[in-house]
């Protein structure tokens, strides 16, 4: 009689996710040695760090996102599109949401997909804080379906605006959240807007573009140095963004937003970027241990703390460091706890002893789209932090992202994508204009 193979099943098919799913269905489900299941609630997987260039229209969402389906045929293991509604742990179950169409048909009903080890990668939403008006008003840029919904209100936007004509008016954008993806996005649309005016919008211009970018904290990218925040404020001060700092929004309307300070924001496209939680179905889910912004408590093996079959990685894991600090919500944190889980997985399988994670730091970087890139590079070649811009920091901001790919497709797969997207840049707009 032949045994059961294990069922390994991830929940959330992000950075950590996804890399988690590919590394392990090359090394039990391609050799039957365990039957390897990622559940997400989309069809396909986009970085999220890009999700910024998803919303202004530099990157093509069609041309670069990974379908679940595929991936998984070609990495040995298995894909169930579903969202994760509950857990019953007495009976190792993963329950699974029903699937409708737009229009309410019924396509599947819920289901219970059985594990023997179950991993939690479900990543993060946006945290309005409960600030009255922002779920209503605001776009929520926390996955690829808020970036297009960004995406198709800015050329509508901007569309309008050109019609008119009217040197006069400015067309208003607030961003609150002076962290990366707010930065960013504030920077990568003056560069829309210039590729819009090459493509014919001749009105629209930065001069037309009024962007107010609203941070609560003493300066923007808090997480980062002194010196590369006010290197970025300069920097945006310079593209014409208004920056604000020390300012608390109280609230949203239909037509812009109102601060602690009494000072109202007009805007017709309202972005909102402060803070990450992890979604609110998982406070005490199953009777898991969480936190105050709903992220599982985990050992330092990243077991949850109230069962041991349970793993919980990336931006819905709390995990503490040696110096009492959590390890932030990132993209290479996600990498870091991907792989680790992976080594801890087998070591469960095996029966051997678990390992502790421990949080290496190699810098932040933040792309100001073809303006400038800055950020901090560490390792073992410096002692503390050193401070990097310009075409090496944008080289090293890609490399970032090569990293990731090679992780889900190899190196040969991942010079024929590089191909491909210079291909693309000759042949295809350099902005998504639909």
């Amino acid at each position: 009689m032949t045994m059961a193979l294990k069922k390994i099943v991830i929940v959330g098919g992000g950075a950590g996710g996804l890399e988690l799913a590919t590394n392990l269905g090359h090394k039990l489900g391609r050799h039957q040695r365990a039957d390897v299941t990622l559940v997400d609630r989309d069809h396909s997987h986009l970085w999220k760090p890009r999700l910024h260039e998803v919303a202004t229209g530099l990157l093509d969402e069609g041309l670069d996102a990974i379908s679940y389906m595929g991936h998984a045929h070609l990495h040995d293991f298995h894909f169930q599109l579903g969202n994760m509604i509950n857990i019953d742990r007495k009976q190792q179950q993963v329950l699974l949401d029903e699937i409708r169409d737009e229009q309410g048909e019924l396509l599947v009903t819920t289901r219970q997909l059985d594990y023997d080890i179950l991993v939690i990668a479900i990543g993060s939403t946006a945290n309005d804080f409960g600030t009255p008006g922002i779920k209503e008003h605001c776009i929520l840029l926390d996955n690829p379906r808020q970036a297009r919904r960004f995406h198709n209100k800015m050329l509508n936007l901007f569309l309008k605006f050109s019609a008119k004509g009217d040197s006069e008016e400015k067309v208003n954008i607030v961003i609150v959240g002076g962290g990366a993806t707010g930065v960013e996005l504030s920077a990568e649309l003056h560069n829309a807007v210039h590729k819009l005016n090459s493509y014919g919008l001749k009105v629209l211009n930065s001069q037309a573009l009024n962007i107010t970018l609203v941070e609560a904290g003493e300066r923007i990218l808090p997480a980062l140095s002194q010196r590369i925040s006010a290197v970025a404020h300069q920097e945006l001060t310079k593209l014409g963004v208004r920056v604000l700092t020390k300012t608390i929004v109280t609230s949203a309307d239909d037509g812009g937003l109102h601060t602690k300070d009494g000072e109202y924001i007009q805007a017709e496209l309202m972005v909102w970027a402060a803070g990450i939680k992890a979604p609110d179905f998982m406070k005490d889910l199953a009777g898991l241990e969480t936190n105050l912004i709903n992220q599982l408590v985990v050992k330092s093996t990243l077991q949850t703390t109230r069962d041991p079959n349970i793993f919980a990685i990336g931006d819905c894991a709390s995990c503490v460091m040696p110096d009492g600090d959590l390890v932030p919500p990132s993209a290479q944190a996600a990498h870091q706890m991907a792989a680790h889980a992976h080594d801890n997985i087998l070591a469960l399988l095996r029966g051997n002893m678990l390992k502790s994670y421990t949080y290496k730091d190699h810098g932040t970087l933040v792309s100001l789209s073809r303006f400038n890139t800055i950020g901090s590079l560490m390792g073992n070649l410096m002692r503390g932090s050193m401070m990097i811009e310009g075409c090496i920091a944008r080289a090293v901001y890609i490399a970032l992202y090569r990293m990731h790919q090679i992780e889900l497709h190899g190196y040969i797969k991942t010079g024929l994508i590089i191909l491909v997207g210079i291909i693309n840049r000759v042949i295809r707009p350099h902005l998504k204009l639909y």
